[in-house]
């Protein structure tokens, strides 16, 4: 084990810094196993059992179905508002090897041992006590049985042109991550916190999301420029004194700038883990 000192087991507040306002859902529908889990794919073996932990909106969990039928899949998530959506999306596509429930991070409310595979995509960023979770996702866990980890590393996001407007929201976004009991830099902690939750054959890489067309910048920038106005981000950042109204006009404008500026670039670094029970 090592020791950790950056990040206690205990935090004084939870939150999820997004919300589910329809801007941010639009965004996380945008998701599949070959944009968001790639690094998983050689370990998706037709007829294992998966737990997706943080689900959202199911289209990740639903194409690890596809890729794991028969073997059944499990999407949690805290919002009964998104796994009620999940679900519509999987009846919708025909999938009928994945259900949806309701559920915590900390406690999963299955059995030791029921699991193949336990998937997280974007969650542990958002947790306060992160390897208390990667226990609980240990516990789940057959022997041999494999976590799958990403996270964003919020530390390492690059942009160009460096618009005033992106700079506030880049600092914001720290500061109200921090607030909210979250880490922003996750992705860099991944290996150490499955260490740390008793994980001791743990694979690392590292993976970018990166949007520059056109049609790559309008649907970022845009959805952007909705969230951080409308999405809880907003509230947050204004409560924690991150942000006031008008610097959240000037993160918009800045993003629909981008959008539009034909030489935008954005580059969004993640690191993921593989680690075996």
């Amino acid at each position: 084990m090592i020791d950790e000192p950056a990040r206690p087991e205990t935090a004084p507040r939870e939150q999820y810094t997004h919300g589910h306002h329809e801007s941010v859902l639009r965004s996380h529908t945008w998701r599949t196993v070959a944009n968001s889990a790639a690094y998983l794919i050689p370990h998706l073996d037709a007829g294992l059992t998966l737990l997706d932990v943080g689900c959202g909106p199911g289209t990740v969990t639903v194409d690890l179905a596809r890729r794991l039928y028969p073997g059944q899949v499990t999407g949690i998530d805290a919002s009964e508002q998104i796994v009620r959506r999940a679900a519509g999306l999987a009846f919708d596509e025909g999938v009928r090897n994945v259900s949806f429930r309701v559920g915590d991070a900390y406690a999963l409310g299955f059995a030791d041992a029921s699991f193949d595979i336990v998937h997280a995509h974007q969650v542990l960023q958002h947790l306060a006590n992160p390897v208390a979770a990667l226990r609980e996702f240990r516990r789940v866990l057959r022997p041999g049985g494999i976590l799958a980890a990403r996270d964003v590393d919020s530390g390492g996001v690059m942009y160009y042109p460096k618009l005033q407007g992106l700079q506030l929201w880049e600092s914001a976004f720290r500061d109200v991550q921090y607030w909210n009991g979250g880490d922003p830099d996750a992705g860099r902690a991944l290996k150490a916190w499955a260490r740390n939750a008793g994980f001791t054959n743990v694979a690392s890489s590292a993976s970018l999301w990166c949007f520059a067309s056109d049609v790559e910048r309008e649907w970022w920038g845009r959805s952007w420029a909705e969230r951080v106005i409308e999405s809880d981000f907003a509230a947050h950042a204004i409560e924690v004194g991150a942000a006031d109204l008008a610097d959240l006009r000037m993160m918009q404008a800045a993003w629909l700038q981008w959008a539009g500026d034909p030489d935008g670039w954005c580059g969004i670094p993640h690191g993921e883990i593989v680690a075996r029970k």
